[in-house]
């Protein structure tokens, strides 16, 4: 078993046993160590139970389970907790917005025992007059069941990329052959997925030996040899270019040769796959206006990253000397700020103390360096949550909504533009707070928001964890035509997970992100002075 899998059983032993009403220290030891696990990553595999029980937050009893996880790849404890809890009522565990505690209540109380059944129990208003919940969690349970339901069988692209990448070198292996490639929304580099597409220019392909451990859909298209590359064309866009590329129908030649060959039968300069969505790329390709995009080689420094001075699991120390072992020129550090309770946030002392430790980084650290930020909580007044004189301590403030999502679209939108309009924010973090395939991100109104940093001079988050991608890709092009750039952060809770980033800049790309509208391509000089700027 993987780190992650060991990770996510251990979750499931903790709600399980929750859902039981069993011991609820027991119950937040495994949340906890569950919790270290994912994050950290650590490898378990081949370890005794004594290594084990010498990773920070692992007691004797939880390096017992994991013991018995890596050797039977589950637990007597979990399998007794299968055998008297309904398949339908653990599936009930994954909808968001009720925790154990109220699914063993809609089990008990109403004999709800699947997602399907508590949906139809929604529907007939039945959880309305049930203690604990009420008109509104209906609502929201409703809307999180449909939106779980609409999204089975899709995949983040990161989750996708390098399956999709080994059935590409297998594949060629397989068939002794190079015109092999991959096509549709993989090769778009979409950030969501639903299967991947394989173009082969052969009769067939045995995928009996391909291992896919999660089952990925995959759909094989067959061509001739000289067909390929018209294939690869024709399959690669998605609807909207290729409905667009009707327009050139009288000049484009799709047996000119290469792709670049068939853009320039019609009168186009190439067009990168990313870029194939049909959102006015064939105008600029007709003018040959099309940008040069960002790289991740283009990025200069890493923002937004969490240390254990909140709910990271590195120090300071290692996460600055990783970023500067990548090859980066300054950090910035963005741990959680006092409202963040539930993420160990800074309160004002302690902000003071890691303050000075970044002081006495920078003195050894040289020319590498660190800078003080911080992720202030927005208050639902919009307000930010440190008063002046802590405000004033930073050299930059990235401002975020961490609570109290559920908001009509006019006061979210107000909320998020009173904390851009706060003298003291310089970059607006995940402006929707989406989780991509698992929660929608709050209603705003993009454009308002935008126009509101462009007054203001600050900087968008395109957060580029794989699981948010916040702001949308989509919305990008608008943030340049009103000047407003774009800073694309790991939000980075661990050293390793600052090479999400690639993520992000994929994304970045799709949006015609140029390396001039990023922050963080900004040199050291050019970055301070941007810090001095206000």
């Amino acid at each position: 078993m993987t780190t992650e899998q060991i990770a996510e059983a251990l979750e499931l032993t903790g709600k399980l046993m929750e859902l039981h009403g069993e011991n609820p220290f027991k119950v937040k030891a495994l949340t906890n160590a569950a919790y270290r696990l994912d994050k950290s990553g650590v490898p378990l595999e081949g370890k005794t139970r004594e290594e084990i029980e010498q990773i920070e937050g692992i007691g004797k009893g939880i390096a017992a389970k994991i013991d018995e996880l890596l050797q039977r790849g589950t637990t007597t404890e979990l399998e007794e907790l299968f055998a008297k809890t309904p398949a339908g009522v653990i599936e009930m565990l994954s909808i968001k917005g009720i925790g154990p505690k109220k699914v063993a209540q809609l089990w008990k109380e109403l004999g709800v025992e699947s997602p399907g059944e508590l949906l139809y129990a929604c529907k007939e208003n039945r959880l309305v007059e049930l203690k604990g919940f009420g008109e509104k969690t209906q609502a929201s349970v409703i809307k999180a069941i449909e939106f779980s339901m609409a999204n089975k069988g899709r995949y983040h692209y990161a989750t996708v990329e390098p399956y999709a990448e080994d059935l590409v070198a297998f594949a060629k292996k397989q068939l002794k052959s190079e015109l092999v490639a991959l096509t549709g929304a993989v090769r778009r580099q979409s950030i969501i997925i639903d299967e991947i597409e394989l173009l082969i220019a052969a009769d067939e392909l045995d995928l009996e030996k391909f291992k896919n451990p999660l089952n990925i859909p995959v759909h094989v298209t067959t061509c001739s040899e000289e067909e390929f590359n018209k294939a690869l064309f024709l399959s690669t866009g998605s609807p909207d270019h290729l409905k667009q590329l009707n327009h050139f129908e009288s000049k484009i030649n799709f047996d000119a040769g290469t792709e670049q060959d068939i853009y320039q039968s019609a009168g186009l300069s190439y067009i990168l796959p990313e870029l194939r969505e049909g959102r006015g790329e064939l105008l600029l390709a007709q003018h040959n206006q099309l940008p040069k995009l960002i790289e991740v080689e283009d990025l200069r420094g890493i923002l937004h990253c969490h240390s254990k001075w909140s709910d990271g699991l590195n120090t300071l120390e290692e996460m600055a000397v990783s970023c500067r072992d990548l090859g980066y020129e300054y950090f910035g550090i963005c741990d959680h700020s006092k409202s963040a309770g539930y993420a160990g946030g800074l309160q004002p002392e302690r902000v003071i103390a890691q303050q000075k430790e970044v002081d006495e980084l920078n003195a050894k650290m040289g020319p590498f360096r660190i800078y003080k930020g911080i992720e202030s909580d927005i208050l639902v007044s919009g307000e930010l949550d440190y008063e002046e004189d802590i405000l004033e301590t930073f050299d930059f403030v990235v401002a975020s909504v961490h609570s109290v999502l559920k908001m009509d679209k006019d006061k979210a939108t107000a909320r998020l533009i009173k904390a851009i309009e706060n003298p003291y924010t310089r970059i607006l973090g995940h402006p929707t707070g989406r989780l991509l395939l698992s929660r929608e991100g709050y209603p705003i109104d993009y454009a308002k928001v935008i126009d509101a940093c462009a007054a203001n001079k600050v900087v968008i988050e395109l957060n580029a964890h794989p699981y948010r991608l916040d702001i949308d890709w989509t919305w990008i092009p608008y943030c340049m035509e009103k000047n407003v750039m774009i800073s694309i952060n790991p939000d980075s809770h661990d050293k390793d997970s600052m090479t999400d980033v690639r993520w992000g800049t994929l994304a970045a790309r799709k949006g015609m992100l140029t390396k001039e509208f990023c922050l963080n391509t900004k040199s050291l000089s050019e970055f301070d002075q941007w810090i001095k700027s206000r």
